[in-house]
């Protein structure tokens, strides 16, 4: 059986202690499922993180068919996290996104990897219906330690 997929959210961390976690977790590549992989905060953006994880010995793929479409993210900034579902819901039925998803659920069976975005409580991610999708089990980890 392979092992669960991780999930990770950024939010209140810095780089090196997300990259501890990673590493303590034994993950091997960090999938970004941000539909825009850049951020105000300093090396979360896309090219700073891949290289920051590129020097630790971890991997980087970016899917942005994975990310949350506009309308899904402004529902989750407006505190309306069933609406944000049900947006991102009708997202991953799409085509890109089921073939992001078979990519990803495949990569998954043969390494150990985590699923990155911003919010730092699974339970208001869309990463964790993109990992509960894979069919796999699943292991959120927050930057200083597994939830």
């Amino acid at each position: 059986m392979p092992p669960p997929v991780c999930t990770i959210g950024y939010e209140g961390a810095t780089p090196d202690a997300l990259i501890a976690t990673l590493r303590a977790a034994g993950i091997e590549t960090l999938v970004d499922v941000r539909a825009l992989a850049n951020s105000r905060r300093p090396g979360f953006a896309k090219g700073a993180l891949s290289a920051a994880l590129e020097a630790a010995g971890i991997g980087y793929l970016h899917l942005r068919a994975l990310g949350t479409p506009a309308e899904g993210r402004a529902a989750a900034r407006a505190g309306k996290p069933a609406m944000m579902r049900r947006i991102f819901a009708a997202h991953l039925a799409g085509d890109e996104a089921q073939a992001a998803l078979a990519n990803v659920s495949d990569l998954a069976r043969r390494r150990r990897v985590c699923l990155l975005c911003l919010e730092a409580d699974p339970a208001q991610c869309h990463r964790t219906l993109v990992a509960e999708a894979m069919g796999l089990g699943v292991q959120h980890l927050s930057p200083g330690g597994s939830r």
